[in-house]
């Protein structure tokens, strides 16, 4: 049972991203700003993305998105999800990067349902200012699952490169 513990991370990821879309669904109308907190750093909005980060995508055909954004990433999630359960795998990651997995896993689930019961189309609600850092004045819309996503790419990098130099060492 031990194998399977990180997947609590991934539920808690795919309950607080749905929820949190719910909530922005039900009192936000779509393309409007709720709230804005922090001097306009923080936006709580409510968007709809049709395709993957930074709006890649959004011109293929329907049925190119529906096996590009459903279909493959089933397959990844899927895949990642071996890795964390699999014995054969027990010696190669730590438990850390386990965790940091099930983050991504829960993080592409959130999205990949939005994907399956929203006509492929993703509801995003955080929009944070950029100040003109790599020429845009706000950065892309995100929600929960994308963060859980890209945090948890950081921290399996941060202890990929740690293990690496502790091996070397």
């Amino acid at each position: 049972m031990r194998r399977y513990r990180p997947f609590l991370l991934s539920i808690l990821i795919v309950l607080l991203d749905q929820v949190s879309k719910a909530l922005v669904v039900h009192f936000i109308p779509e393309g409007s700003i709720a709230a804005s907190f922090f001097s306009d750093f923080l936006w709580i909005c409510h968007v709809r993305n049709d395709a993957v980060a930074f709006s890649f995508g959004a011109d293929l055909p329907v049925p190119v998105k529906y096996i590009v954004f459903v279909l493959l990433p089933i397959a990844v999630i899927a895949l990642i999800a071996y890795a964390i359960v699999s014995r054969k795998a027990e010696g190669e990651t730590t438990r850390v990067q386990k965790w940091c997995l099930a983050g991504i896993v829960g993080g592409g689930v959130g999205n990949i349902i939005d994907r399956v019961f929203r006509s492929l189309r993703v509801v995003d609600w955080i929009s944070t200012n950029n100040y003109g850092l790599f020429g845009m004045e706000r950065f892309p819309t995100y929600n929960i699952a994308d963060a859980a996503i890209v945090l948890s790419v950081i921290a399996l990098m941060i202890s990929l490169f740690a293990e690496g130099r502790r091996k070397n060492v």
